[in-house]
């Protein structure tokens, strides 16, 4: 035959060739990019032990068609590549229809990438995702079939404008989690195809994009923590494809759109953390399974229909300003249900618990609720948490409270409860943290509560209580603390638990007679409060040599003798005892301004100098084999009782993400931060610390990594753990991601155009300071709190309104008298006292104020910033011009918080106001500035 003829088989032998030819070409391609990754990543290589020489599509990550003629997807996520140089190779393939290079260390895309990628008529996916590329988005040209395109999780910036605008076939994009500013995008592509809108943490501003109202499509839209603010149109109510609907962290007002109840499709709406004012629309949850609204300034009652719909399972309303009775119709699949800190009053709904089979969070706190707790609460079977804690609420506590097995978290402090605490409460077996404080209740303490083995919190305080403690509270071998202070007990004290570290409270009781001599077995205790009883006899001995013992409260007692030397970081109150014989006091160091100054810059020198030993120390190879060895030996204990995180956090993720610095948020010669993204899309922030440091107190760790639960008190104003882990020569601390990283990288690494505006910068100020005053004050802690490390970079932003205060717990974790503060924030008295102070914290601080008003870093160009300020004659030029420069009453504003944060800066600590004094000194500010 002179020709070839198309006779049809199972393949046509006249596309044969050119098939083959293809093949072939694309083959070679893989090939180059083979050689080009061996080249860059090394012995981490995840090819390594691939055949070269076979066919790619046999490769791990990479798919062919059907017969194999053709690669379609490739997947080089998590490979370790840090340069970009294969991409326009494997663009070359232009059989391509989804390239996945996410999880890398890629800092840039070369320009021929977008070129040669542009032109493959069939590329349908690209994501760029969890890279560290830096710059503006490159603008798309060609990529007509593109579907979706991923590049959140990166350090890209500018505005995002008409880049897109080419992209015709576009149904996914995501943005998220860059430093992107001005509008919302809304150019993306002609047809208005776009299903999924991933915007969130940016630095998106201006008014609700009323221009995405045109995408018909959208199922999702997350917008979530960046900086729109005005109201959300009511024509948000026309996409009727809209499923998830994320406002969460933004400056947005007015009312929440009634429009939203017609969205049939509609199963999560979030709007938490803005300004929405008025009521909640009537049956805006008749298609939702989620609704999340709190910390909004939402008033009125709640609708009686809002909990009813079968499908709603979540519901938050937290800190409203919602009054009203609760709600008496209830969805019998509700799972957690949230309202406290607002204003709802009346009796309990008792019938709306009965046929709560699936609730487990219950939380009604810090509201005006009246009448008894219902008995009908036995009924929510599945119950991991009870909170009624501080409203006003009577009668005893239900017998039939017990019958909830699950029960993990009960809380009923600060109420009207009378009567006995139920004798069959050892039936809540699983019990972790138990609240009954500052009620009136009556009788003794049932034995029965020493069965509750997994107790780790105990607090009684505050009620009427009298006999004896029950002889078997040793059995609670977990407990962690235990607070029995003010109430009428007395009797002889028994064995107490060994594994009190927080504190044990036995002050205001009856008790008499000598310390007992078993509290020496109490060597994990760090405060120890027996005030107010009638305790007679000398101080013993072994108090003073009991090494984790912080603070010791003795006074009013019948104490005699002489009073044993302490060491100098234990706080010691012994006022009260008139026959107490108190030793010589030591003379104090007299303090030299020369000398000292001396010695601070020589510190300061010496700490920059260790400061950068944190870095450049992680190896790039070897991941799987350190995943593989590090889960032989490590495991996760929880802190939180959280479900959710529960499910999410997978321990090889995390021990794969910490072997890549990519990951690393900051680092220094104590531990470093990583952030880490689950499988499940949800990011979590994991400190590292090493215990191989001089400065680990590694006689206290376990104390330490139990202590870690007593911090989740302080959910609104510390980073909260959820968790920890514990290998050999490290331990590991899991938290919730801080979304706007931490107070540093909101002043100091974002570019002009993103500056941080003035009443955002006091709100910072004033909720730093709110946790200070918490912290130092102890009313949360049962003792003070002193912070080891106070700057700028330990300052992690929730949202641009919420600080938390980071590190807290390294005080359980480090020598205070080894650990450093951190350069541009030590005091100067530090130099000769060598120890962290209530004072110390302060001036800390007050250089964080100083960054807040000038927009400049405790250290630039080698100078300390007090020093800087101290150079100006004139203090109207020291405040940041880009703040107050276009508003005179903004900068008169900025001047008075000057003068208060030079006072936290004074050189005697004497003269530094205390956290609490100084937070109603800048509330009173906040209302004269209207802020």
């Amino acid at each position: 035959m002179a020709s070839c003829a198309c006779i049809i088989w199972p393949t046509n032998i006249c596309q044969f060739n050119s098939w083959n030819q293809m093949q072939t070409t694309n083959d070679f391609k893989m090939r180059s990019v083979y050689d080009l990754f061996q080249k860059d990543t090394g012995v981490s290589f995840v090819w390594n032990g691939t055949d070269k020489a076979s066919t790619p599509c046999s490769w791990k990550e990479v798919s062919c068609n059907s017969d194999n003629s053709s690669i379609t997807k490739v997947t080089f996520s998590l490979f370790s590549i840090s340069s970009s140089e294969f991409l326009p190779f494997i663009c070359q393939i232009d059989t391509l229809e989804s390239l996945d290079v996410s999880q890398n260390f890629l800092s840039s895309i070369p320009n021929e990438f977008i070129t040669v990628c542009g032109g493959i008529s069939g590329l349908k996916l690209l994501n760029f995702s969890g890279n560290k590329l830096e710059g503006f988005l490159p603008t798309f040209t060609g990529f007509g079939k593109l579907e979706s395109l991923d590049f959140s999780f990166n350090n890209l910036k500018g505005k995002v404008d008409l880049q897109l605008n080419g992209l015709n076939s576009l149904k996914s994009l995501n943005l998220s989690s860059n430093r992107f500013n001005g509008s919302v995008p809304t150019s993306l592509g002609k047809f208005n195809l776009l299903e999924e809108l991933h915007l969130s943490e940016n630095a998106f501003q201006g008014e609700f994009p009323t221009q995405i109202l045109n995408f018909g499509n959208l199922t999702l839209i997350d917008l979530s923590l960046n900086r729109l603010s005005g109201v959300i149109p009511d024509r948000i109510g026309e996409l009727s494809k809209l499923q998830v609907l994320i406002l969460s962290s933004n400056r947005l007002s007015g009312t929440i759109p009634q429009s939203l109840r017609n969205v049939t499709m509609l199963t999560r709406f979030a709007a938490n953390q803005n300004y929405f004012v008025g009521n909640i629309p009537f049956g805006i949850t008749t298609y939702l399974r989620n609704l999340d609204l709190s910390f909004n300034t939402l008033n009125g009652t709640i609708p009686q229909d809002l909990l009813f719909p079968m499908n709603l399972q979540f519901v938050d309303l937290t800190s409203n300003k919602f009054e009203g009775p609760v709600p008496s119709n209830m969805s019998i699949n509700l799972i957690r249900l949230r309202l406290g800190q607002n204003a709802l009053n009346g009796s309990f709904p008792s019938a709306s618990f009965e046929s709560l089979q699936s609730l487990t969070y219950l939380e009604l706190d810090n509201n005006q609720l009246t009448g008894p707790i219902p008995s009908e609460l036995r009924k929510c079977q599945k119950l991991a948490l009870l909170n009624l804690a501080q409203n006003k609420l009577s009668g005893v506590i239900p017998v039939e409270l017990v019958d909830m097995s699950n029960l993990q978290v009960l809380s009923l402090q600060s109420n009207n409860l009378v009567g006995e605490i139920p004798s069959n409460i050892s039936h809540l077996n699983r019990l972790q943290r138990l609240n009954f404080s500052s009620n009136s209740l009556t009788g003794s303490i049932p034995s029965s509560l020493s069965s509750l083995r997994n107790l780790t919190n105990l607090n009684l305080r505050g009620n009427k209580l009298s006999g004896r403690i029950p002889v078997d509270i040793s059995n609670l071998n977990v407990l962690l603390e235990l607070q029995l202070g003010g109430n009428q007990l007395g009797g002889p004290i028994p064995d107490m638990p060994l594994s009190l570290q927080i504190a044990l409270n036995l002050s205001h009781n009856l008790f008499r007679g000598p310390i007992p001599s078993s509290f020496s077995r109490l060597t994990s205790l760090e405060v120890l409060d027996l005030s107010y009883n009638r305790f007679s006899g000398q101080i013993p001995d072994y108090l003073a040599g009991m090494k984790v013992l912080t603070r010791l409260v003795l006074s009013n007692n019948q104490l005699s003798g002489v009073v044993p030397k302490f060491e100098s970081f234990v706080i010691v109150d012994t006022d009260g005892n008139e026959d107490l014989i108190y030793p010589s006091p030591v003379a104090k160091l007299e303090y030299n301004d020369k000398k000292g100054k001396t010695l601070s810059s020589t510190i300061i020198l010496l700490l920059f100098v260790l400061g950068g030993f944190g870095f450049g120390i992680f190896a790039k190879f070897c991941l799987q084999y350190v995943v593989s060895n590090s889960l032989h030996q490590t495991k996760v204990c929880w802190i939180t009782d959280d479900s959710l995180h529960k499910s999410q956090i997978k321990l090889p993720k995390t021990m794969a993400a910490i072997c890549r610095p990519i990951n690393i948020v900051q680092s220094n010669e104590f531990y470093t931060y990583y952030k880490v993204m689950m499988p499940c899309g949800m990011c979590y922030c994991i400190k590292k610390i090493t215990k191989k440091s001089k400065s680990f107190n590694l006689h206290s760790f376990e104390s330490f990594k139990q202590g870690l639960a007593n911090i989740s008190h302080l959910s609104n104003y510390t980073m909260v753990p959820l968790a920890y882990a514990v290998e050999s020569d490290n331990a590991f601390i899991f938290y919730e991601y801080p979304q706007h990283g931490t107070l540093f990288d909101l002043l100091h690494g974002r570019c002009d155009d993103n500056v941080v505006d003035w009443s955002s910068r006091f709100t910072i100020a004033v909720g730093i300071c709110r946790g200070l005053a918490i912290l130092h004050g102890g009313s949360l802690f049962s003792d003070q709190v002193l912070l080891l490390h106070v700057s700028s970079s330990s300052i992690f932003m929730k949202y641009l309104n919420q600080p938390l205060i980071g590190d807290i717990e390294l005080g359980r974790a480090f020598n205070s008298s080894q650990f450093s503060v951190a350069v541009g924030y030590v005091p100067p008295e530090y130099a000769y006292v060598m120890e962290v102070t209530e004072a110390g914290n302060m001036y800390s601080f007050g250089v964080i104020m100083l960054e807040l008003l000038t927009g400049k870093p405790a250290i630039s160009e080698g100078t300390e910033l007090t020093k800087w300020i101290i150079q100006h004659e004139d203090l109207n030029e020291v405040v940041d011009s880009r703040v107050s420069g276009n508003s005179v009453q903004v900068h008169q504003q900025m001047l008075l918080v000057l003068e208060i944060a030079l006072q936290c800066l004074s050189v005697s600590p004497n003269e530094r106001p205390d956290a609490k004094e100084l937070l109603e000194t800048l509330l009173t500010l906040g209302q004269q500035f209207g802020i």
